[in-house]
């Protein structure tokens, strides 16, 4: 059984998906106009530069994006194509392969790093007006708190 929103949450909700699609729609245009990398080159990038060693599992890589394999896939022969990352078979699994951020994927994400941070900063003053500013902060909030809760949640009593 589903529920049902009221109006106020309905009208909530759709005023947030609508500043979002605008917000990230300018974000992709500054950061593809800036580096040449869309939104979603970036956070492949940013993913394998915090990953150790610099490599994920295709799978794993494809749960933290949220994006179907295929999707993925697609994604990755792409930066491939540019030189950003390579594909390399798994050393754990022979089956698997994993992404590789090479060193023209590290360099490519640092230099788009501060026009992808300047430019969120710019749309969200901006180009959002204060009820969706607002309506972005809560969700935001929200997420960090259940994801601060999860860790906590997941931490043994050994690791706190």
């Amino acid at each position: 059984m589903t529920e049902r929103l009221s109006p106020e949450r309905m009208a909530a909700w759709r005023a947030y998906i609508e500043a979002s699609q605008r917000l990230f729609t300018q974000l992709e245009d500054d950061l593809r106009a800036d580096s040449e990398l869309s939104f979603a080159d970036y956070h492949v990038l940013v993913l394998l530069s915090e990953a150790p060693g610099q490599r994920l599992r295709m799978g794993e890589l494809a749960g933290r994006l949220v994006f179907s394999p295929s999707r993925l896939t697609y994604q990755i022969s792409s930066m491939q194509k540019r030189g950003l990352v390579a594909r390399e078979s798994c050393a754990q699994d022979r089956r698997g392969s994993e992404a590789v951020l090479t060193a023209a994927g590290l360099l490519a994400l640092r230099e788009a790093a501060p026009h992808h941070l300047r430019s969120v900063r710019t749309h969200l003053m901006d180009d959002l007006d204060d009820a969706e500013v607002a309506c972005l902060t809560r969700v935001f909030e929200r997420l960090g708190r259940r994801l601060y809760a999860d860790r906590d949640a997941s931490s043994t009593p050994a690791d706190k």
